[in-house]
């Protein structure tokens, strides 16, 4: 938030997602956090006005919790 005279403005969005998810679903993760903005109704409503930064943070489920 920045003050813009007495009003307070969202200038800059960062997303960080955070997925714990199976080894193998790592690719598939990755292909989807590349292109996810282009899809997203928020990003595309308040991009234009607003900077949108992200991050992703992947981390392995334990081989005892991965089965389906």
């Amino acid at each position: 938030m920045e003050a813009d005279g007495r009003v307070l403005v969202v200038r800059r969005i960062h997303v960080t997602y955070h997925l714990r998810l199976r080894p193998d679903k790592r690719e598939a993760a990755l292909r989807a956090y590349e292109r996810h903005v282009e899809y997203c109704p928020v990003a595309r409503t308040i991009g234009g006005c607003v900077t949108i930064t992200t991050s992703l943070e992947l981390e392995d489920l334990a081989e005892d919790t991965a089965a389906d």
